[in-house]
């Protein structure tokens, strides 16, 4: 293993562990308004809207850090390269 690849795989490390840190606070935040919501009027269900918004932001959080593009090869490059003709 190069020094690289042991930086990169650190740094996935680091960007998970933000990603559940993240989704935690989600989770109690949101738990929290609910609460808010339920003691108070119990009404209109208005702690919707800051699920929803933070929802879109966690879920692209979790599809920047879970769903990567792999690595472009070599092989991959030269395949293109040939299929263009050059």
């Amino acid at each position: 293993m190069t020094e690289e690849q042991r930086q990169r795989a650190i740094g996935l490390i680091q960007a998970k562990r933000e990603f559940w840190r993240h989704f935690a606070v989600y989770l109690v935040v949101n738990a929290f308004l609910v609460l808010i919501w339920a003691l108070t009027s119990g009404g209109y269900f208005w702690p919707v809207w800051p699920i929803l918004g933070w929802g879109i932001g966690v879920a692209a959080h979790a599809v920047r850090v879970y769903v990567r593009p792999a690595e472009i090869s070599e092989a991959q490059i030269d395949r293109e390269l040939d299929r263009l003709g050059s």
